[in-house]
């Protein structure tokens, strides 16, 4: 079977690497274009290592990127991590069409920051999609899906890293040999039973104190590696990574109330948060009691409030 492989960073790279495995017939490798300034894709440099034909349109909605993906005469698209829009005709270009990983359970999560927003909402179950694209949102219908449960205290990086990017890999695996036993399988998306959410930016990161305690611990937990969740203290921006959410702990929202070789402790509603490792803006990640004693805090000092956003 005639394979294109679509996609980028590591996911893509790793989707590949598996292919070669197998001894699939990769007819053709398409990443995103080179940014200034930033590292080579993983993909790419994988794909020339192993001369492989490799394209970077900057586009797929002009006819000469229909053109680029119909001379490949591919039976299958496979698209691993893909942000650019591709078009209907691109997407049918292959005998088979093209099939897409997504890591939500569809039509859960439809968007950008797929595995972001369940740990921040707090649910504790989440999984993978692939399915046939469309022009929509992540709305095509469905091939196969992958449930994986969100540990209490399970980060972004985990939830990603250990569960979905090697299941999804996989799940990619399955779907390819679905495709060469002409298996059909296409559930169309109840889209009024799902969500869609843009990208978890940076500022919908920002700690709130006066929140429930969970709420609070569900936010640096989503955020952790990426966005990094924040808050204001001392007029520094404190990135906080590594934490726990702990009982206890009188004291106003915000308020710090030990300092000590775990951490340091900020009293929040309903209980506590232990801010173990942290980054200031302008630093690497360190030990959270390391960076007390390099800033001076004391127990008693207060995080910033929220500022009111208009």
């Amino acid at each position: 079977m005639r394979i294109v492989v679509h996609g980028q960073e590591a996911f893509g790279r790793a989707v590949l690497e598996k292919l070669l495995e197998r001894g699939e017939n990769i007819v053709a490798v398409c990443c995103a274009p080179d940014k200034a300034g930033r590292p080579e894709d993983p993909l790419k440099i994988l794909a020339r290592e192993k001369g492989l034909p490799l394209h970077q349109p900057k586009s797929w909605k002009t006819p000469e990127a229909l053109e680029l993906m119909q001379s490949f005469d591919a039976d299958v698209c496979m698209m691993a991590y893909v942000l650019l829009f591709v078009p209907q005709p691109v997407l049918n270009a292959p005998r088979f069409g093209t099939f897409q990983y997504h890591p939500s359970l569809l039509p859960a999560h439809r968007g950008p920051s797929s595995i972001n927003w369940p740990i921040a909402m707090g649910k504790t179950r989440t999984g993978l999609t692939i399915f046939w694209p469309d022009e929509g949102l992540d709305e095509g219908p469905i091939l196969l899906q992958k449930t994986v449960e969100i540990g209490a205290d399970e980060t972004l990086g985990e939830v990603y890293f250990k569960k979905l990017f090697p299941m999804g890999v996989d799940a990619m695996m399955e779907s390819l040999d679905l495709v060469k036993a002409g298996v059909k399988l296409r559930h169309k998306q109840q889209l009024d039973d799902g969500s869609y959410e843009s990208w978890f930016k940076k500022d919908l990161a920002e700690l709130d104190f006066t929140k429930p305690v969970a709420d609070v611990y569900n936010v640096i937990r989503a955020a952790n590696p990426a966005p990094g969740a924040w808050a204001v203290i001392k007029g520094t921006k404190l990135d906080i990574y590594d934490a726990a959410k702990v009982a206890g702990g009188a004291g106003a929202p915000g308020t710090i109330t030990a300092i000590d070789g775990d951490g340091i402790t900020i009293a929040a509603n309903g209980g506590s948060i232990l801010a173990k490792r942290v980054k200031a803006p302008d630093g690497k990640k360190i030990a959270a009691t390391e960076w007390a004693g390099s800033a001076g805090l004391r127990v008693g000092d207060r995080f910033d409030a929220p500022a009111t956003k208009s």
